[in-house]
């Protein structure tokens, strides 16, 4: 056992008593010392005196209140044994002189102390407000409905009092999709907040414009791969600037299709929720992670997945899927997010985080990061079951009619293309259409 394992919780207990105990009932202790010890004194025999207990009512005042209170109770514990010494006919002897000595010494010192605590945790306080301010610019909360999707998300630093770690998430609107990326940057906790800012800056910056998915994620990499590389010649790291980089997962969820498109760049795969199923969507074609894209000249490939109405996405960082229990087994995602796909995001991620928590072994030692999506029913189309079947156009779709309908789940006869078998667009723009802007939300 650590001695931050051992102050940490006593400091919070001391802050948590001062917060909610009311001032009688900590005045009372030191004022009950104060007035009990000189009239003890004066029934005890003369070999036995208590004037030396009385540095406790200013040691205990010290804990809990400032450096004022601490120097009126020291003053009155000094005026109490004058009192003491007095009745006895003993202030005078070196034994009370030396005991009226140490106890003026002592309040002295505890009202120093007193003083220079209040200033440091004002100065505490000031710290946390700019730092959880800053720490919210970089990873903003996400909105509860974007478009046509419902969100929900959960995120844990594995470092204490901080909100913001190596995992990131963050979404976007285009004129007509909703965009989001999960990513686990390389390393946790403050450490890589540095990493984390670059990844969603460039996201931020270039996800809200017209361009397909593929060049969205190339262009992540092209800015993610400059970033790091310049933070790492300004704080003289360069050395490990090749082995820095962030595994991610960007999505696009188009307004009028019922599809999701998908890019892996080394990331786990989302989960797919739908009728107590939850099915992983593999891309056939991942990527490497981002910043590391200069070891590979292959362009970036979408894949789109049915992702009808009702349906439920859930995408995570492996702070959750490689949570293990007391006997080493990772926690089993996809088997309890089957068991709970009928839950609305919000309530789904509040009980994924709290089974998660059940399960682990003692506290989270990994960042931690999850986003449920769901596609609501567009206040303008009939009721469609998830269970129903879904077609979106696609002209270069192997599997494409005269008209450009690619058929799935079921609709036609041959292999389904269900989200446990995606397509590829071969050009990685097939399913991004130009069309009219609609207005941002």
């Amino acid at each position: 056992m650590t001695t931050a394992s051992i102050t940490r919780p006593l400091s919070r207990f001391v802050r948590s008593w001062r917060r909610s105990a009311p001032g009688p009932l900590w005045l009372a202790v030191p004022l009950m010392l104060i007035v009990a010890i000189p009239v003890a004194d004066y029934f005890l025999p003369p070999g036995i005196h208590l004037g030396h207990l009385l540095i406790v009512a200013p040691a205990v005042t010290s804990v809990v209140a400032g450096p004022r209170l601490t120097a009126l109770i020291g003053g009155l514990a000094v005026a109490s044994l004058v009192l003491a010494g007095t009745e006895r006919g003993v202030l005078t002897t070196e034994s009370v002189l030396v005991e009226f000595g140490s106890l003026a010494a002592l309040s002295a010192l505890l009202v120093i102390f007193a003083l220079l605590r209040d200033r440091l945790w004002l100065e505490l306080r000031r710290v946390r407000s700019v730092s959880d301010a800053t720490q919210r610019v970089v990873l903003r909360p996400l909105p509860d409905r974007a478009g046509p999707v419902s969100i929900a998300s959960e995120y844990r630093s594995a470092e204490a009092d901080t909100r913001i770690g190596g995992d990131l998430y963050a979404v976007a609107r285009a004129s007509d999709s909703t965009r989001l990326v999960i990513g686990d940057v390389r390393g946790k906790g403050l450490a890589s907040i540095s990493d984390t800012a670059i990844m969603l800056g460039a996201f931020r910056a270039a996800a809200h414009r017209q361009s397909p998915l593929p060049e969205l994620v190339s262009y992540l990499e092209g800015a993610v791969r400059w970033g790091l590389a310049e933070f790492s010649e300004s704080s003289g790291s360069e050395a490990d600037v090749g082995e820095r980089f962030v595994t991610a997962v960007v999505v696009d969820i188009p307004d009028d299709e019922p599809v999701v498109r998908v890019i892996s760049c080394g990331h786990p795969p989302p989960l797919l929720l739908r009728d107590a199923t939850a099915t992983p969507l593999i891309v056939p074609t991942p990527a490497l992670p981002l910043g590391l894209g200069g070891l590979s000249d292959d362009s970036y490939v979408q894949a789109t997945f049915p992702f009808a109405y009702g349906d439920r996405l859930l995408l995570y960082t492996d702070g959750v899927s490689e949570t293990r229990d007391e006997q080493g087994t990772f926690y089993p995602l996809a088997e309890r997010a089957a068991a709970w796909t009928d839950e609305a995001p919000g309530p789904l991620v509040q009980r994924i985080t709290a089974d998660l928590k059940t399960f682990a072994a003692g506290p989270l030692n990994d960042d931690m990061a999850m986003i449920v999506v769901q596609r609501d029913e567009a206040p303008d189309s009939p009721s469609k079951p998830p269970s129903q079947q879904v077609a979106h156009r696609d002209r270069h779709h192997p599997d494409a009619s005269a008209d450009g309908v690619v058929h799935s789940i079921g609709d036609r006869g041959g292999p389904p293309h269900g989200p446990g078998r995606p397509h590829v667009h071969p050009t990685g723009t097939g399913n991004n259409r130009r069309q009219a802007p609609k207005t941002v939300e």
